[in-house]
Parts: structure tokens; sequence; C-alpha cells
């Protein structure tokens, strides 16, 4: 087995290229860039962390071709969707993948299928939390579902769960009624 960090360009030079003073001393430079690579590829751990910097999250990203990826989401999102991008791509086209994007990118994301609530063959609707799926971000939310459905699903809405905070007071009376019944004696 040949080590990489042992390669030399000039070893793989066919003897008649070797008398040229040019092409072996372009041969010596590469080897000088080829081991500063070398270097710089065993110090990259790529699945045995998960801290990645942002400029090694964005390559990562191109690397394993993120199906959705924006570079201005916040850090942790991004490594999110770097660390699921190999399952995600498994599972393309699939109302778990886009259920899995959806909540990474906006929260909370459940994909219904046309069956379960009415509709017609073929449609789907995405139920979220994040009011911003619908109103801020909404085109974004539209690049992360067309980044993962099935080619030939469509989307027909989003449908935004509507929460209010507030104070609920419960409250349970009793009462007790005995009856009397009285009768008249002749």
């Amino acid at each position: 087995m040949i080590k990489l960090s042992e390669l030399s360009l000039l070893d793989l030079l066919p003897d008649n290229l070797r008398t040229d003073k040019q092409v072996c001393d372009a041969a010596m430079a590469l080897d000088v860039k080829m081991d500063e690579l070398t270097a710089k590829i065993q110090k990259v751990n790529l699945f045995g962390r998960t801290d990645w910097t942002d400029e090694e999250t964005d390559e990562l990203a191109w690397q394993f071709h993120v199906d959705y990826y924006d570079s201005t989401l916040p850090l942790e999102q991004r490594r999110e969707l770097v660390k699921q991008s190999i399952p995600l791509h498994r599972r393309k086209g699939t109302p778990s993948a886009v259920e899995d994007l959806v909540t990474t990118i906006f929260g909370y994301g459940k994909v219904e299928e046309w069956w379960e609530y009415g509709d017609d063959p073929g449609y789907f609707q995405v139920v979220v939390s994040n009011p911003k799926a619908t109103e801020e971000q909404a085109q974004q939310f539209i690049e992360v579902v067309e980044s993962v459905k099935r080619k030939s699903a469509h989307l027909r809405r989003v449908v935004v769960l509507d929460s209010a905070k507030g104070t609920h007071y419960y409250g349970v009376g009793t009462q007790q009624v005995d009856i009397i019944t009285l009768r008249q004696v002749n």
C-alpha cells in the first residue's frame, strides 16, 4: 500500500521524462503543494466532529450536495442540514424527507397527503407552527419543499397552527338537591 504522504510525483514519471530538468522541477514543486494538501486532509475529521466553522460547513454543504442550503441561515441550522444530507438523499421524494427539512428550517412541519384531508390526488399540504413560513419567508418555504418533494406531488397549501398564550380558568360547580314528596293523607 502506498501512503499519500510518502508519494512523490518524481516516482510516477516515466524514465524519458526524468531526464528533463523542467519536468523534474515542476514535479518537485507540485510535491510541496501535495504535501501541504495532505497535511490539511489529515486534519479534517469530517465524521468524528460536528462543530464545523462557517467555512467548513459551507464547503461540506457543497461537497454533500445539500438539497436546500442557504448560507445566511444560522450556523446551527446549516450544520444540521449538512448532518442530515445523506439520510435525506436516501429518502428524497417522501413525505418524511419534506417533514424533516421543513422542521430543521422552520421548527415544525407535518405533511398531510391528499387523502388525509380530502383533496385531489397528487396534492399535499404542510402543517407548520411558524407563521414566518407563510408570511415573511414564503418563497424560501416553497424552495425548501420543492427541493425534496416528489416531482409528481404538488403543494396545495401551508396550514399554520395558531397558538395563543394566556391564562385559562376552569371551574366546576356542584349542586345537591333533596327531593321531598309530600302526600296528603285523608
